[in-house]
């Protein structure tokens, strides 16, 4: 369900790549050395914005650092480390435990079952620290089963249930920024749902899985794709309205090139990739 908000690297400059890199690679690192390997296994490109979201906004002290890894073990790379890194590492713990607990549940994965139960006593650790952000995930995620089990189409309410709980994990603090943060990550939860289901929707009809546009027939091309991209772009459009009103001045464009441009990268990404596949067909 995650891996949707990413930057889109050709419009970025070097010195900001760098940057947005080094929130990737220090969440990364951050989730190895405080969780495990199979906690770092986890990382995805949606908790690396609000990680480089939260930093800008608070702007915590910052460590930054270069350090080898397994992935890249010839040279150094640079990673930064602070509490807003620590605190989307802890989100991830608890979004990512989850879905590899529902994935267990839909699909019976051996391989999601065992990472799930590694992952558990990190989640125990997470969720006694966060009891409003566990409690958002697990009664949104218990809904979306139902909604799902009951082959619900109506796409406000479903969307809205990953919207409702991604709400709450933007909300790090209690303060005059909650209400804000809380629409970005509402909205931003909708467009990761709807991205999520349009890019598997060929393969959920042909496994006969659970899906919101499994009943429209072909989508990529027709009427259909354009009333979904409006949607899409009406959730984006509301996320990058809050963003603006919060007074972030640190890595601005970074998340700017990712809020109005590189979100819409793996949009043409995915529609490429099903419209072959629907040529390949015929």
């Amino acid at each position: 369900m995650f891996g949707y908000i990413y930057v889109n690297e050709q419009e970025l400059k070097l010195k900001e790549y760098t940057i947005y890199r080094s929130f990737y690679c220090g969440l990364c690192h951050n989730l190895k050395q405080r969780y495990g390997r199979t906690a770092q296994m986890m990382l995805n490109y949606d908790l690396t914005f609000l990680a480089l979201l939260l930093s800008g906004l608070y702007e915590p002290d910052t460590e930054s650092f270069e350090k080898r890894c397994i992935p890249h073990p010839v040279k150094k790379h640079k990673m930064v480390e602070n509490e807003a890194v620590d605190y989307a590492a802890d989100m991830c713990v608890l979004v990512s435990y989850q879905k590899l607990k529902d994935d267990w549940e839909d699909e019976k994965k051996q391989t999601r079952r065992a990472a799930a139960a590694m992952l558990r006593p990190a989640y125990e650790k997470v969720a006694e620290k966060y009891p409003r952000q566990v409690k958002a995930i697990e009664e949104n995620i218990r809904l979306l089963h139902e909604a799902e089990h009951q082959n619900c189409k109506d796409i406000d309410y479903v969307a809205g249930l990953t919207g409702k709980f991604l709400a709450e994990l933007f909300v790090w603090k209690d303060d005059i920024w909650q209400d804000e943060l809380r629409t970005m990550g509402f909205f931003m939860g909708k467009y990761i749902y709807l991205m999520d289901a349009l890019e598997d929707v060929e393969q959920d009809k042909k496994n006969k899985n659970y899906n919101l546009f499994s009943e429209y027939g072909p989508v990529w091309g027709t009427e259909k794709e354009k009333e979904i991209h409006e949607i899409l772009v009406a959730m984006m459009t509301e996320v990058s309205r809050s963003f603006e009103r919060l007074p972030i001045l640190q890595n601005a464009e970074i998340i700017r090139n990712i809020l109005y441009s590189g979100v819409w990268c793996k949009y043409v990404m995915i529609k490429e990739r099903n419209s072959k596949q629907e040529k390949d067909k015929k």
